[in-house]
């Protein structure tokens, strides 16, 4: 069946790799296995600075870099503001960092009952999966896992997680995440999912990858088959820039669709990179026509080395401002701020003023004041 406005998304350009056939370009294997990781691999495909080498040489020793043909492919060789460049290509900036910053910054790990598990919410734990991603994102606010091969739970580990959610039935929704749960294996996968699933007071699984973004080959015909035997299971996904929204992402996403999985996005606004109201419109729009819903916004994390990221609540409130009422509701996302020190996610509303003696006071789209009771 074709949906439409297909033709509104893109192809993805090939650069360096126009001579690669279409099976191998479109074998997820073969993208994850040919990632660029050292500093030639990235320059035969940009163009980098001086300060911009030296970052990477120096960066690499705190966070890994790893970066995807395909995903590797949406940069510009020579603009240096290039949205995709931004949030893979390591800066020097990075090396910049300030007392307010943290490795931990969400206090994951003091609420964590068990190795890999994350229980901060009465109903909800988030499982701690694998520490690979197919691009490790600069603004990570798991820098302290993601990328180390030491923080990947083991079986034993695995078991005594599955064995929590398993004895506190409280527990109706796992969100499975990672570094990126859709770089296991599907034998592995499909093992732990069904696991999960049949616990039986679990009610949703969650499953959190960037892989519809950075590795759109991943969502094949067998994964997407996979995923829809655990239903009611929801993909929450994570495109930052409409220069996201490729025709592979689009087919990546029509695969889980068809299949009857929702897909939720969640976006970080980043400065330099999306810090407009008109760029997360342009996404979000995009967003609806491949069917993912925008579901949360978020300020970015305070993690080490992504402070020149990090946008004021002021900025994020504006960005809302100039979405709400100047376009589809289905467009408007949640602003989110994630607490420091595990306080949890609270929204923020830029249209309610306050209260006044028995009225509240309200702002529409065109600036205009309501009082309501």
């Amino acid at each position: 069946m074709t949906f439409k406005h297909a033709e509104k998304f893109p192809p993805a350009p090939r650069s360096i790799w126009r001579e690669v056939g279409e099976e191998t370009w479109n074998d997820w294997r073969w993208q994850q296995q040919n990632r660029l990781k050292s500093l030639a691999d990235f320059e035969r495909v940009i163009y980098l600075t001086d300060a911009e080498k030296q970052a990477f040489l120096h960066c690499n020793e705190k966070f890994k870099i790893a970066v995807t043909p395909y995903y590797a492919s949406l940069i510009s060789p020579i603009d240096l503001h290039c949205p995709i460049r931004l949030q893979a290509i390591p800066s020097p900036l990075e090396l910049n960092t300030s007392l307010s910053e943290k490795e931990d910054p969400l206090t994951e790990e003091a609420q964590s009952p068990v190795s890999g598990i994350v229980h901060r919410y009465p109903d909800r734990v988030l499982l701690y999966t694998n520490h690979n991603c197919a691009v490790y994102c600069r603004f990570c606010t798991r820098k302290r896992k993601v990328g180390n091969p030491a923080s990947m739970p083991d079986r034993d580990e695995e078991d005594e997680a599955i064995a929590y959610i398993a004895e506190h039935r409280e527990i109706r929704d796992v969100i499975v995440s990672g570094g990126d749960p859709l770089s296991l294996s599907n034998n592995r996968l499909e093992r732990l999912l069904g696991k999960i699933h049949a616990i039986p007071h679990v009610e949703i699984i969650r499953v959190g990858t960037r892989n519809p973004v950075t590795l759109p080959q991943r969502i094949d015909d067998e994964l997407a088959e996979i995923l829809a035997r655990f239903r009611p299971v929801f993909v929450m996904t994570h495109f930052n820039h409409p220069r996201e929204c490729t025709a592979e992402a689009y087919r990546a996403c029509r695969k889980l669709i068809d299949k009857g999985i929702s897909i939720f996005n969640q976006s970080v606004i980043l400065k330099g990179v999306n810090d407009s109201a008109e760029t997360i419109k342009q996404l979000n729009q995009r967003l609806l026509l491949m069917q993912v819903k925008p579901y949360y916004l978020y300020q970015c994390d305070e993690v080490f080395g992504a402070a020149h990221f990090r946008t004021s609540l002021e900025e994020c409130l504006e960005i809302l401002r100039g979405l709400q009422g100047w376009t589809s509701g289905l467009a408007v996302p949640r602003l989110v701020v994630d607490l420091p020190d595990g306080g949890g996610k609270v929204c923020l509303e830029p249209n309610f003023l306050g209260k006044e003696a028995d009225d509240f006071i309200f702002r529409n789209y065109r600036g205009e004041r309501f009082y309501c009771k």
